[in-house]
């Protein structure tokens, strides 16, 4: 099948989708960086480094996997095709809650 170009309103929509998932992986960079090098006070420097660790890895999987579904979904609409499915909000939930772990562990200690 011949590619075409979607009409203009969808692929802004998958664009602000695509930037939607960078701003929370950007949120996720700056949270980890904040807790694994700022709120490190030699208490628990591994908790801080292990949950700074979570937020950075994260952030990075959700950066790539955003992109990865930019560009499937805009694959999928110039071929007129079904969009995709995305693993990417279980990601978000499955890291969110490893975070979420390590917070409690924390604070519990």
């Amino acid at each position: 099948m011949t590619d075409r170009e979607p009409d203009y309103r969808f692929t802004l929509a998958n664009e602000r989708t695509f930037l939607a998932w960078i701003r929370t992986s950007l949120a996720l960079l700056a949270g980890g960086v904040a807790v694994g090098q700022l709120f490190a006070t030699g208490v628990d420097d591994f908790g801080h480094k292990s949950l700074g660790a979570v937020c950075v890895g994260l952030a990075a999987t959700l950066a790539l996997g955003a992109f990865h579904r930019w560009r499937h979904v805009q694959a999928a609409m110039r071929r007129d095709d079904p969009l995709p499915g995305s693993v990417m909000v279980y990601l978000t939930i499955g890291g969110v809650f490893a975070a979420a772990t390590v917070c409690a562990v924390l604070v519990v200690a």
